[in-house]
């Protein structure tokens, strides 16, 4: 992966990206943080605790702050970060557009980090989010017939883990998948990995401890990791994205590749010039990404209600 295959605008912004190492987590995590822009006006965001079935997760909820008449689709959002990195807030601005664009609620995840917290923890909060938003639609003025997930990165995976657990467990019923870049494999041996050492960002090697993280010390299997799962069908309308110069690229073609061999409808879309996170700047081609990414949602979500 060369640079000088980089979208010219993120060429000339890679001075500006932020280095992390996740061999040092704390370190990582520093180099992260930060103070998240404001969200736009016209979305209502506030905090609360889903609770279902015996467990709890701090969820925000991002709304229009006018409510339309008729009952809004859920979506479920899943912050990226590594398994390690970010919480429910590190897309106010993302999902507050989101809420604005789809007319629908956004509930975001405040799943439980690792190392701290390994697998299974993130799913069980993400599942628990999900039941809880389909029980209380009716408070949140959803639609429990509407409900999808979002996720990015790390937090496409536990999306993605969390609607095969609910396929194999009686629902709630998804109306959609929404995948953006997401991490999927634990392995390292598509091209995209073997070429990524040095990618931008987001390298090889990140995405690789990331995962001992996530796992600690747990052998992989069908259920941490949605590439090992053997049955794929049944899945919702699946929306997913990678980038030409990510090292999870690969890992994210083939689950597309794998999900329409068992009938699912996938919109897929391959970014060019375009390093893992690379949305963090307000370039053309991510303004161009979020305006596909809203349109693409938003059939899946509104259809032809609107």
């Amino acid at each position: 992966m060369h640079i000088d295959d980089l979208d010219p605008e993120l060429s000339a912004r890679v001075a500006d990206v932020p280095s992390l190492d996740f061999g040092n987590i704390e370190a990582a995590r520093s180099a992260a943080a930060g103070s998240p822009p404001t969200p736009p006006a016209g979305v209502s965001v506030r905090n609360t605790l889903a609770q279902f079935g015996g467990h709890s997760v701090e969820v925000r909820i991002s709304a229009p702050s006018k409510v339309p008449d008729r009952a809004m689709p859920i979506v479920v959002e899943m912050h990226g970060g590594g398994f390690a990195l970010g919480s429910a807030a590190s897309n106010d601005v993302g999902n507050a557009e989101l809420a604005s664009a789809l007319s629908c609620v956004v509930v975001a995840v405040d799943y439980r980090l690792a190392p701290e917290f390994p697998y299974p923890a993130a799913v069980t909060d993400c599942m628990t989010a999900v039941k809880w938003a389909a029980a209380s639609a009716d408070r949140l003025g959803g639609d429990p017939g509407r409900i999808g997930l979002l996720g990015t990165s790390a937090g496409a995976c536990l999306a993605a883990c969390t609607a095969l657990e609910l396929r194999d467990s009686g629902g709630p019923r998804l109306s959609m998948q929404a995948l953006i870049e997401p991490a999927l494999d634990d392995s390292a041996d598509t091209p995209s990995m073997t070429q990524g050492f040095d990618a931008v960002f987001w390298n090889t090697r990140n995405a690789l401890l990331s995962w001992q993280l996530y796992l600690a010390g747990r052998s992989p299997d069908e259920f941490t990791t949605p590439s090992r799962r053997g049955d794929l069908s049944g899945l919702p309308p699946t929306y997913l994205t990678v980038n030409e110069l990510d090292p999870l690229r690969d890992q994210g073609l083939d689950y597309a590749r794998r999900l329409m061999a068992a009938e699912t409808r996938v919109e897929l879309h391959c970014w060019p010039g375009a390093f893992h996170g690379f949305t963090m700047f307000d370039t053309a081609l991510s303004r161009r990404v979020r305006s596909v990414d809203l349109a693409a949602m938003d059939r899946l979500m509104n259809g032809d209600s609107r």
